[in-house]
């Protein structure tokens, strides 16, 4: 039966990312990121090259891509048909066997098979406000064995409220003045108006409370995080 409370996730995971446009230029707007660290973040707490791994909000499949080269089976999720058709295209083309496209998300995603040992996510969680953010923290521990590795990379604010000010003018001046090459200032200004990016020490309280304990957090500019976590 269908939780009558539950939202359309759909609504949450920004229109551009349903964007046919958008996602061909998604890397290059990226800047490419190197999925290398979160690998090697996964091997260093156990993660061996026989192990399921799950990448929610996979985009267009840079670190599934790179983790089925590393792991025996790769499950990388997204909301958006646009950019699971793209995983999928690049993963036969790549001849991956060991790579599985699926349309689905945070709150919706039903994993099968045993437990995944290790779950990624890369700026996609603060997609949703912070009480779904516990609801799919929630699903994520549920979907991993004991002793499984979370992966956590996004954008939350390392500061104080009455810092926000300063450090919203620092980010937007350092923005890419180029859209197709980078994320604008406009691009910044609407991500704080209109998504749902928390504090680190609201986060951090989640990830306890859903399960999982913080065995690194590793801070950039004082608005990117990177966690690894590994579920109790």
């Amino acid at each position: 039966m269908p939780t009558p409370w539950m939202i359309d996730e759909l609504a949450h995971a920004g229109p551009e990312h349903l964007d046919e446009e958008f996602v061909a230029g998604f890397d290059r707007k990226q800047g490419y990121p190197d999925p290398a660290p979160d690998i090697d973040a996964l091997r260093a707490h156990g993660i061996a090259g026989n192990a399921t791994v799950v990448d929610l909000g996979a985009g267009t499949g840079r670190f599934a891509l790179a983790a089925a080269r590393a792991f025996a089976r790769v499950v990388a999720v997204d909301i958006s048909p646009a950019m699971t058709r793209v995983i999928g295209e690049r993963a036969a083309a790549e001849g991956l066997t060991g790579l599985e496209a699926v349309r689905g998300g945070f709150l919706s995603y039903e994993h099968t098979g045993p437990p995944a040992d290790a779950v990624h996510s890369r700026h996609a969680l603060h997609q949703l406000p912070d009480f779904w953010k516990t609801v799919a923290l929630r699903r994520i521990a549920a979907l991993l064995r004991p002793g499984g590795v979370l992966r956590l990379t996004d954008l939350v604010y390392d500061f104080a409220p009455d810092e926000a000010e300063g450090v919203f003018a620092d980010w937007l001046a350092g923005a890419s003045t180029d859209p197709a090459r980078g994320y604008t200032a406009d691009d910044y200004a609407e991500h704080i108006r209109t998504e749902h990016s928390t504090y680190r020490w609201l986060l951090e309280p989640m990830l306890t409370a859903t399960g999982f304990e913080i065995v690194d957090a590793d801070y950039r500019d004082r608005l990117f995080g990177a966690y690894t976590c590994v579920r109790r």
